[in-house]
């Protein structure tokens, strides 16, 4: 393993200069050209003084954003992704906890893009450079409505880089296709692969998405032959028919994590392309992208559930009982995470870091754990299946998401009361139920101002009265039986 993040794109670079690192659909850079633009935005940031400090990159799904990831990382910084398309109270909560000491974005990216390259103070800069420094920070739900930023040290990421390179034998002749908005995590895998084995990354353009059949024609006509996505995606794909008529042969490596793959539509898939490899990676932001993974070794029948595997790195994972106790048999208990993939904590958040991150139960000596939330047991065989969530966060659409936020920003909204928001997994839905003076359509467009698009409900209960139990807290348990016909 290299000494720091950047030896990769150096090393690469050196191999493959001319070849072509990275495209989406508007800009193509070779590996020469995307190591001097980096390099470019890193002088600058190293004139300016800038070391060891949060850069927030403010830009499309492009070329660009790459280039700023790694000139963050050639000058000793750390960045965070901000979606563009964010409202503006939350993108304020982000910039508020991050305190950037630069925001790139669309009015500055070519002046630093443009700057000169000063080898000399990067190689200054580079000595510096510990791979324990912070990488990146993305920024996540949060359940008193502040997004938690996950800090990620250059180590974590080099680390899974090997793992997956080694895993799914990733080389200079794969082409990958970005599907993972690059504030989410998913999209670690795709860029890093591209960094450090000269993989060709394609950013595919958003608008393909929007339709399955322009997709697969993306995929036929560039050969990607390698693809890191959420189910949902897939999922559409395979009910749309379009698998049937779209020669989509070229790929080779299908692997999907954020949200349960549904066997039916993987089965469908798995007919259209039987000699390609399927694999079902499970995990958290807080532990670097990744903490399990399945490859698909055998038939299941459309009924079935597929495994969450076994741990990308022997000894990481533990699954602990109520009594916080290793886990017997198909037990079932709370997956937790200990090593060096560990996120640093939340960025500027003590009090949640320590909530999270905590010392391990069963070790008799100092090691912290990330405590998931996420129910498991093992199956007959040793794998680990995913049970649901032992709190208020789910997983929908991909993205990890606080149903406390959805609640904090549905309450400050006037003309609201009481609100209580729950999952449908069934319908894949948001529900919202609340008490107050506001039409569904009215708490639905106030939201918009609020929220991103996928954390908003997609459905609204009004309600005379909200229920509660005994204890006087609301009675999600009756919502729940009454609104998505739960017994429970």
């Amino acid at each position: 393993m290299k000494r720091i993040i950047t030896d990769y794109l150096d090393e690469t670079t050196s191999k493959f200069p001319d070849k072509v690192a990275l495209t989406d659909g508007r800009r193509t850079l070779t590996f020469e050209e995307l190591r001097a633009e980096a390099r470019s935005v890193a002088s600058e940031l190293s004139r300016r003084k800038i070391f060891r400090q949060p850069i927030a990159i403010m830009l499309e799904q492009s070329v660009e954003s790459i280039i700023c990831m790694l000139g963050a990382a050639y000058s000793g910084n750390f960045y965070t992704i901000i979606d563009t398309k964010m409202p503006a109270t939350r993108m304020n909560k982000i910039l508020d906890t991050f305190e950037p000491a630069l925001v790139i974005d669309k009015k500055n990216i070519n002046a630093l893009i443009d700057s000169p390259i000063d080898d000399t103070l990067l190689a200054m800069t580079a000595r510096k450079i510990n791979c324990m420094d912070v990488l990146y920070v993305l920024f996540t739900s949060g359940s008193t409505g502040v997004p938690k930023g996950v800090t990620i040290g250059q180590r974590s990421v080099m680390e899974y880089t090997e793992w997956v390179s080694k895993t799914f034998d990733v080389d200079e002749n794969d082409v990958i296709g970005n599907q993972a908005p690059f504030y989410f995590d998913n999209s670690v895998l795709d860029i890093y692969q591209m960094v450090s084995r000269g993989a060709t990354l394609h950013v595919i353009p958003r608008a393909a998405f929007m339709f399955p059949a322009r997709l697969l024609e993306y995929i036929a006509a560039n050969k990607i032959n390698m693809i890191f996505w959420v189910p949902s995606i897939l999922v559409s794909v395979a009910n749309l028919g379009v698998l049937d008529e779209i020669d989509v042969a070229c790929l080779k490596k299908i692997i999907f994590a954020g949200e349960v793959m549904p066997i039916k539509q993987l089965n469908q898939w798995r007919r259209k392309l039987p000699k390609a490899v399927f694999a079902n990676l499970y995990g958290p932001t807080e532990i670097t992208v990744d903490c399990t993974y399945y490859i698909v070794a055998h038939e299941f029948s459309d009924a079935e559930s597929l495994p969450i595997g076994f741990e990308c790195h022997k000894g990481d994972v533990l699954v602990l009982n109520a009594d916080n106790r290793l886990v017997e048999g198909a037990e079932q208990g709370e997956l937790c995470v200990r090593g060096s993939c560990l996120s640093y904590g939340y960025y500027n958040n003590p009090e949640k870091t320590v909530e999270a991150f905590v010392q391990n139960p069963v070790s008799d000596y100092p090691e912290i754990i990330y405590r998931t939330g996420d129910l498991v047991h093992y199956n007959e065989r040793g794998e680990l299946m995913f049970d649901g969530r032992k709190d208020f966060q789910i997983k929908h659409m991909g993205y990890r998401i606080e149903l406390g936020e959805i609640e904090t920003a549905a309450s400050s909204c006037d003309g609201i009361g009481e609100v209580c928001c729950l999952y449908d997994r069934a319908a894949e839905q948001i529900v919202m139920c609340y008490v107050g003076a506001l039409s569904k359509e009215e708490l639905s467009g106030r939201l918009m101002k609020l929220l991103p698009r996928y954390m908003l409900p997609s459905r609204y209960e009004s309600l005379e009265a909200m229920p509660h139990n005994a204890s006087g807290k609301i009675d999600r348990k009756l919502l729940k039986e009454r609104f998505m016909g739960e017994k429970i």
